[in-house]
């Protein structure tokens, strides 16, 4: 897709419905979104401290508007398209929040060159080596961020590895920028309940917090101390110590996130429109044209209490029916049945009708799309239509 030449508002008549789009197709209700991202920024104002909205969910300039405090960032991305894309749209302030491969750093020099404040993130000495090296051919200080492992979840440099930690720290220092410390609690999206991710979260900032602490008792510079997972984010009681929260899911939520009690499935503000195409009653199944070619094959949900399938099936309004899920998946077709165990009975959908189905990953499920049609609230009226792009 060529993004210089897509205009999905092209395509968006005025009087375009729920009922006249062309399906299957990704529908964000506003209103839902908008109450998500107050209920962040509310409870990160109360602790103090600021918010990076992660874009990679988004990879959405009209939705990074209004997670972003300004239009300039702060902003966390995942890849260097998304970087690319939204430096493209006036986005100034950025951390590349993936561990940084050194054939990929001409491209940073690049949106460094124009302006942009793009952090690179780094675990080895090799990598900030790399990042040295390429400072100096570029004669810029390009500043990286240490990533921590606060839980073994991932990568990063375990918390009691000082050696390692103080080397990465010094190699930056000499001879690029050492920006900061910056971790991600990855084992938050186990669930557990509240207390859980309560231990998460402050096991989240100790890490960042007691590094930053060993960088700057060697006398190294560490202004930017970087925490950040949706689930740690509206479950953390202190943030002393932290200087700013990246989140980037809450702003759509889905049913992995509602499954550890994060949200509730009527905050989930982003779905796939789908029209039935057929029965096989003699099976209990609904066929519809949402195969995981729009749904994604993500299956988040079949380690958690409650499987929710491919998709929990909602009306067209977007209240979900009670226990019917996307039972099965192929390409381009959807097979909607009751979940095992209930008692749950069909809803009576003919043939044309159309479901609305939440995602269990909405980053896998919107990267199936090209653009979001944006309604709010129960209305079927699409209000805009707003593009989305994909890559590396």
């Amino acid at each position: 897709m060529d993004l210089a030449t897509f205009d999905p508002s092209s395509r968006l008549a005025a009087t375009t419905t729920l009922e006249t789009l062309e399906t299957p197709c990704l529908v964000l209700d506003a209103d839902r979104m908008d109450r998500n991202i107050t209920r962040l920024r509310n409870r990160l104002d109360s602790l103090g401290v600021s918010l990076r909205p992660h874009l990679k969910t988004a990879k959405s300039t009209d939705v990074a508007r209004r997670i972003m405090s300004a239009p300039e960032g702060p902003a966390t991305v995942s890849t260097l398209k998304e970087a690319e894309q939204f430096a493209t749209d006036g986005v100034r302030d950025m951390i590349y929040a993936v561990g940084i491969a050194p054939e990929k750093l001409a491209r940073v020099v690049e949106l460094r060159a124009k302006g942009v404040d793009l952090v690179v993130v780094l675990d080895t000495v090799e990598q900030a080596e790399a990042v040295a090296a390429a400072s100096r051919k570029a004669g810029m200080r390009i500043p990286a961020m240490i990533e921590i492992d606060c839980d073994g979840h991932r990568s990063g440099v375990v918390p009691n590895n000082h050696a390692q930690l103080l080397e990465i720290g010094k190699v930056l220092a000499a001879g690029a920028e050492l920006r900061g410390v910056l971790t991600h609690a990855g084992d938050s999206y186990r669930g557990g309940g509240d207390e859980a991710q309560h231990h998460y979260a402050q096991a989240e900032r100790l890490a960042v917090v007691e590094a930053a602490q060993l960088l700057r008792g060697a006398g190294l510079p560490c202004p930017v101390v970087s925490v950040g997972s949706t689930p740690t984010a509206h479950h953390a009681k202190d943030l002393t110590g932290v200087t700013e929260v990246r989140a980037g899911v809450f702003v759509f939520f889905d049913l992995v996130m509602a499954g550890i009690g994060i949200c509730h499935v009527d905050d989930i503000a982003l779905s796939v429109l789908a029209t039935v195409i057929g029965h096989q009653r003699e099976k209990g199944w609904i066929i519809t044209d949402g195969g995981w070619m729009s749904l994604s094959r993500d299956r988040g949900t079949g380690k958690q209490a409650v499987d929710q399938g491919y998709g929990l099936v909602c009306d067209i309004d977007g209240s979900a029916y009670q226990d019917i899920i996307v039972a099965d998946a192929n390409q381009e077709h959807g097979i909607i049945a009751v979940r095992p165990g209930s008692d749950a009975r069909l809803p009576d959908l003919a043939i044309g009708d159309r479901v609305r189905i939440l995602p269990n990953h909405a980053c896998a499920a919107a990267a199936q799309h090209e653009a979001y049609h944006v309604v709010r609230s129960r209305s079927h009226a699409v209000e805009a239509c707003w593009p989305r792009f994909g890559g590396w």
